[in-house]
């Protein structure tokens, strides 16, 4: 099949550097800190023919993309953006890359279009003629709440999606209530053997990265991360690392150890003796991209107790969850004096990882229900 992106680049220095350091002929399309890369990976073994159009990329050339970066600060930036998604038909740039879009379907001719989340440029008119005029089948992959996030074109077009997959179940409901079709319980996240394995580190690197707990990840706004920022609170008496892209809440910031994306994001989770993963506060069923990258290289996890877990892991078995932040403590505080259940569980985890949560199986598993839909005649209204 042809199967085009229209995503979101949000780290373009680490796609530079992807496509620098890719061997002849495997250039890549997205940089490895989005999923999406191991997607288009995953997609290309298979056998597949990938695209991407960059819907963040500006038809004008002055305006160039840059680091995504979060903050609770009211910033021009934030205002602009603020302003484009609630008025996106009155924004000239945003039609002209609806045009680009148009014109860069019609040379590519996809069999299916693939739309991550947070989509607040592509208008609905313009997804409604690809499916028309390519009988594409239109797949949107939302690894969020669109009752908390999505923006009011994505909204609208809910209809036209044949096919959203959420990691989470109760946001495939809201989905569903929004009006997409068919909406199916699909983690955006796995595993890549070749990504995620467990590295070996360098001395300097333990050094640098060791720490009895660690967290990479975004902690802002509070809105949506409060819960994450009082886990970690409770863990502050610890040695705790905190690494992330994005701004900290003055309450953590001494723990803060800089930005961490890729492979560095996975050597860090490797050297700490405990990696814990709370989940945003809008993700209420789990599933969130650390939940298997943690796994997957062999990290000892401690997680938030999430309904979806029990569906991908066995709690105790490959991983352990926590209810509370006392109970948290607890954990931590036990499993830092018991080196040889850590490992143990780490093992196991890794092993579970390796062998059910990998992304040629979640691709073949999109790819089977994009077939079924396209069988069934949708995609081509």
């Amino acid at each position: 099949m042809r199967l085009l992106f229209v995503a979101a680049l949000h780290h373009p220095a680490e796609l530079e550097r992807a496509r620098r350091d890719a061997p002849p002929g495997q250039d890549p399309l997205f940089p490895p800190s989005q999923a999406q890369h191991f997607w288009v990976r995953a997609l290309r073994r298979l056998g597949h023919e990938c695209a991407v159009f960059w819907r963040s990329e500006s038809a004008w050339p002055w305006a160039r993309s840059g680091q995504l970066r979060m903050t609770q600060r009211l910033t021009a930036s934030r205002a602009l953006g603020a302003l484009a998604a609630r008025f996106p038909y009155a924004n000239p740039d945003f039609r002209l890359r609806n045009r680009r879009l148009l014109r860069f379907a019609a040379r590519f001719g996809p069999d299916a279009i693939i739309l991550p989340g947070d989509n607040g440029v592509i208008l609905p008119e313009t997804l409604a003629r690809l499916r028309r005029e390519h009988g594409a089948t239109l797949v949107y992959g939302c690894g969020t709440s669109p009752v908390v996030f999505s923006r009011p074109v994505e909204r609208a077009a809910a209809p036209l999606y044949d096919l959203v997959v959420a990691n989470d179940f109760y946001h495939a409901v809201q989905w569903r209530e929004l009006g997409a079709p068919r909406a199916e319980v699909l983690p955006m996240a796995a595993i890549d053997p070749a990504f995620h394995y467990p590295y070996d580190l360098s001395d300097d690197e333990r050094a640098r990265y060791a720490c009895e707990v660690a967290v990479v990840g975004t902690l802002v706004p509070a809105r949506l991360y409060s819960e994450r920022v009082a886990a970690l609170e409770a863990l502050r008496d610890f040695e705790l690392g905190i690494w992330s892209v994005h701004e900290v809440p003055p309450s953590l910031r001494p723990f803060y150890r800089g930005p961490a994306l890729g492979e560095q994001m996975l050597r860090i989770t490797r050297a700490a003796k405990i990696t814990v993963n709370p989940h945003g506060d809008f993700m209420r069923w789990g599933g969130n991209m650390r939940l298997f990258e943690a796994c997957g290289v062999g990290a000892f996890q401690i997680a938030d107790d999430r309904p979806g877990i029990r569906e991908w892991f066995s709690v105790g078995e490959h991983l352990v969850t926590y209810r509370d932040p006392a109970h948290l403590r607890e954990l931590v505080a036990h499993y830092l004096a018991h080196d040889d259940e850590r490992a143990r569980i780490a093992e196991a985890g890794w092993a579970h990882a390796h062998a059910h949560h990998t992304y040629e199986q979640r691709m073949a598993r999109l790819l089977a229900l994009v077939r079924e839909i396209r069988a069934g005649g949708k995609g081509s209204a």
